[in-house]
């Protein structure tokens, strides 16, 4: 992978390719249909937040690569059907560290940046919760974009353990973890993009 690939928006998919497994698991790294829809909705969540249109096209790419980490993540972790053991899940955790070094390491300027961050960061939890104790709140607020847009497409998404839910559930459950897993007004922009932008939807619609 170069760098002058991740720093070209229109080449996202062939980046995509390179950094996702089409092995369908659990734990795996998310298909790339699935993958593409976190990146567009959250491009169009970012504009919809106010966001330049650079700065929304950089996330877009970044959100692309979030997952990158699992990489370097054992197989026998990410395709395992059943639970955890708590070092096990520690070693899962590591897949944040590991992708925010490595695209740090490749990627220059604002854009490697928000990589890095992203990927390093996706995990965590407006109440400080997720995986490293951080509050979303003290974090950009692009972070959170692509964690909500993130949780979305895998809840729409049928996995092995899981079918797929319905649009309606999916909403329902981010509803809920208003002010605990979510920014409250994080919900609220999401909702209001969802009922307002016909693209957003039909992003939705491709997540298989």
């Amino acid at each position: 992978m170069t760098t002058k690939m991740v720093t070209q928006t229109s080449n996202w998919s062939s980046v995509n390719r390179q950094c996702n497994s089409k092995t369908k698991t659990r734990r795996n790294i998310v298909k790339i249909s699935e993958n593409k829809a976190v990146s567009q909705l959250s491009e169009l969540l970012s504009l919809h937040c106010g966001y330049s249109e650079k700065d929304a096209s950089q996330i877009k790419v970044a959100a692309a690569l979030h997952d990158i980490g699992k990489m370097r993540v054992s197989k026998s972790i990410l395709q395992k059907p059943d639970n955890l053991l708590p070092s096990e899940f520690e070693e899962m955790k590591m897949h944040t560290k590991y992708g925010s070094n490595y695209l740090a390491s490749i990627i220059p300027g604002e854009l490697g940046k928000k990589a890095s961050m992203i990927a390093l960061f996706h995990h965590e939890w407006h109440d400080g919760h997720g995986y490293w104790g951080f509050k979303a709140s003290s974090l950009p607020k692009y972070i959170g974009i692509v964690s909500i847009c993130d949780v979305l497409c895998a809840l729409l998404s049928e996995r092995d353990y899981k079918q797929s839910w319905t649009l309606k559930e999916s909403l329902e459950y981010i509803y809920d973890a208003k002010e605990t897993q979510f920014c409250p007004k994080l919900v609220d922009e999401l909702l209001s993009l969802l009922s307002s932008n016909d693209k957003a939807t039909n992003v939705l619609k491709h997540v298989a």
